[in-house]
C-alpha cells in the first residue's frame, strides 16, 4: 500500500498546484493560432464521470466503434429502461450491452477481415462462459483508448501540462502541451496537445504494441504501431450533449444508474477519432459524456489480491517483480 499511499499524495500535492485555476480563466497565447493571440483557456480541472459499460457512445452518423452483439432488453419486468439502475436485466433481448457476454461485432465494416477473425475469437470465448484477460482484470497498465473503461477521471491542468488520472488502476497519462511528438514508442503513447478556442486537442500516437492484453476495447479489438487518436474536449451544455445521452443510454450499461439525464450543469465532452491504417478500414469516431464526478477522490488498488474471487477464484496475471524496487 506504501506506494498507492506515495501516489496519493502526489495527487494531493499536484491538486493544491491546480487550485488556482478552478475559479478562473487564465489567459495565454495559444500557440495553435497563426497570429498568437491572447485568448481565455477553458478550466477542465477537477473529477469527471463516465459510468458506462463497454463506454463508447456511437456517434449519430458515419463509422463507429465496435459494440456488443449481445444484447440485454431494454424494459425488463416491473422495472424502467435497462441501464437507468445499478442492476442488469435479467435475460437477453435487443436493448442495451451484455455486459455478460462480450461478443463484439466483427462484421462491422470498421475492421480488416484478420482484425475481425481476433474479434471473433474472443466473442466465441466469451459465449464459451470464459473470462478471458484483459488489462483491467488482470490489473495490468490501461493505455488509451482501453483506459476510458475507467469511468472516474481527475483531470490537472497546468500551463505546460495536464495530467489525468484515472481510477480503478490509478492509471496516469501526461500531456505535453504544444510540444512535438517525440519518436520513441511508450506505454500510453505520446500525448501532446493545444487549444483550439474553448477546445483542448490531445493528439496521441506511439502506443506500444508490445505488451500483455494490447487492446482498444473489451471485445479485443487489436492495434498496430499505426494506431492514432485525436481526443477534443470541450465544456458543454445539457442542449448540446444530450443526444450522445440518448444514444449512451440506447448502448451502455449504466451500472451507477442515469447519472446524466438530470444533470444541469456543464458537462464534459470528448470527441475521439480513431485510425490505424494496420486495423480499420477508415477512421472513425465515438463520443464520452461526463459529469462532474465525486467531491473526494476513492483509493482503488487492483493489484493488492491476485485472485480472481469474481470470477472463477483462480490467480490473475497480475505485474509481478522478480524483486523488490527498495
Amino acid at each position: 500500500m506504501n506506494r498507492n499511499c506515495n501516489f496519493l499524495g502526489f495527487v494531493a500535492l499536484a491538486w493544491v498546484g491546480a487550485t488556482p485555476t478552478l475559479a478562473q480563466t487564465v489567459p495565454v497565447a495559444q500557440a495553435s493560432t497563426a497570429t498568437n493571440a491572447t485568448a481565455s483557456i477553458p478550466d477542465f480541472t477537477g473529477m469527471w464521470n463516465h459510468p458506462a459499460f463497454p463506454w463508447f457512445e456511437p456517434p449519430a452518423s458515419g463509422p463507429g466503434p465496435v459494440t456488443n452483439k449481445v444484447r440485454w432488453p431494454r424494459v425488463f419486468g416491473s422495472l424502467p429502461e435497462a441501464g437507468t439502475l445499478a442492476l442488469p436485466p435479467l435475460k437477453d433481448g435487443d436493448g442495451i450491452s451484455d455486459y455478460d457476454q462480450l461478443v463484439g461485432d466483427y462484421t462491422n465494416p470498421i475492421l480488416q477481415p484478420w482484425a475481425a477473425e481476433v474479434v471473433k475469437k474472443f466473442g466465441e470465448m466469451s459465449l464459451a462462459g470464459i473470462t478471458y484477460g484483459n488489462p483491467s482484470n488482470q490489473c495490468w497498465p490501461e493505455p488509451p483508448p482501453f483506459i476510458y473503461k475507467q469511468a472516474l477521471v481527475l483531470i490537472l491542468q497546468q500551463p505546460d501540462t495536464i495530467t489525468m488520472v484515472y481510477s480503478g488502476n490509478m492509471d496516469v497519462r501526461r500531456v505535453r502541451m504544444n510540444q512535438p511528438h517525440k519518436d520513441t514508442p511508450a506505454l500510453y503513447g505520446d500525448s501532446v496537445g493545444h487549444y483550439e478556442g474553448d477546445t483542448l486537442v490531445i493528439d496521441t500516437i506511439g502506443i506500444r504494441t508490445d505488451r500483455r492484453y494490447a487492446m482498444i476495447d473489451l471485445f479485443g479489438t487489436p492495434y498496430t504501431k499505426a494506431l492514432h487518436m485525436v481526443e477534443r474536449y470541450r465544456l458543454r451544455n445539457y442542449d448540446d450533449v444530450k443526444d450522445a445521452i440518448e444514444r449512451n443510454k440506447k448502448e451502455n450499461w449504466l451500472f451507477a444508474g442515469d447519472v446524466f439525464s438530470g444533470h444541469r450543469g456543464k458537462f464534459l465532452q470528448l470527441e475521439l477519432t480513431i485510425e490505424d491504417k494496420g486495423v480499420f478500414t477508415t477512421p472513425w469516431t465515438s463520443t464520452l459524456t461526463y459529469v462532474p464526478g465525486p467531491s473526494t477522490w476513492p483509493e482503488v488498488v487492483c493489484a493488492e489480491n491476485p485472485r480472481q474471487y469474481y470470477y472463477d477464484g483462480s490467480d490473475t496475471d497480475v505485474p509481478r517483480a522478480d524483486k523488490p524496487d527498495f
